[in-house]
């Protein structure tokens, strides 16, 4: 199967099984930059008819038409050079990406805090954010492998996410990971450690950097995934 089947399949099986598919397909709309206009022109209907998908005005699409609005997104893309596909085609993931996740509907920071059960550590004023996804990352693993394109991938298709580092010992290396590397995450937590093993620096550049930092009280990084698996 080529990768622009694969992935249109995937993102058409994620629209199908959503209980609210306009969310998805707005946030697919967007990650692929295109317009409701462009869209619809493509589709040649009236942009409204997009919008009223979108905003739920009109319930469940049926599969012919996510199939054609699916096709679009990728032919608009095609004809842009087609980088859109190239970052999301599927591929091996590096051994330090242990989860990755694209959430159907985004939630908060807040939600996401609680459902991992986290301790803020600065940031609060950030909590509120909307959240699109997560990655898990072995921190050391992380630090011994990947190189500065790798680590990007890490973001999945949405930086607009949480970056989650497990067997964390002091949580400086991560920090200053994020603070050189562009773009940045929505939210960090640390696993491994309690609040008070968590190193001075980190939190600055966390503070710097206007990011929340966590620490969850997961014991283990199978532990930490099996909380996110059942809350997202």
């Amino acid at each position: 199967m080529s990768a622009s089947r694969l992935l249109a399949r995937n993102i058409a099986g994620e629209i199908t099984l959503s209980e609210d598919p306009g969310s998805v397909i707005r946030k697919w709309r967007e990650i692929f930059g295109v317009s409701q206009n462009a869209l619809a022109k493509t589709l040649k209907m009236s942009p409204s008819v997009i919008s009223d998908y979108e905003s739920g005005r009109r319930k469940s699409p049926g599969t012919h038409f996510i199939a054609r609005l699916v096709e679009a997104l990728i032919k608009l893309d095609a004809s842009g050079g087609g980088a859109v596909l190239k970052n999301l085609t599927p591929a091996k993931e590096p051994p330090a990406i242990l989860d990755l996740k694209e959430f159907s509907k985004q939630i908060t920071a807040r939600k996401f805090i609680k459902a991992i059960g986290g301790q803020i550590l600065t940031g609060k004023n950030y909590v509120d954010t909307p959240l699109h996804g997560y990655t898990v990352i072995d921190s050391i693993q992380a630090i011994l492998t990947l190189s500065p394109k790798e680590f990007l991938r890490i973001y999945g298709s949405n930086a607009d996410r949480a970056l989650i580092f497990t067997e964390v010992s002091m949580g400086r290396s991560p920090m200053i990971a994020i603070k050189v590397t562009r773009p940045k995450p929505k939210l960090v937590i640390l696993q491994g450690l309690k609040a008070k093993d968590v190193d001075k620096l980190a939190v600055r550049i966390a503070k710097i950097e206007g990011i929340p930092l966590v620490v969850t009280n997961a014991r283990t990084k199978e532990e930490l995934i099996k909380r996110l698996r059942e809350a997202t």
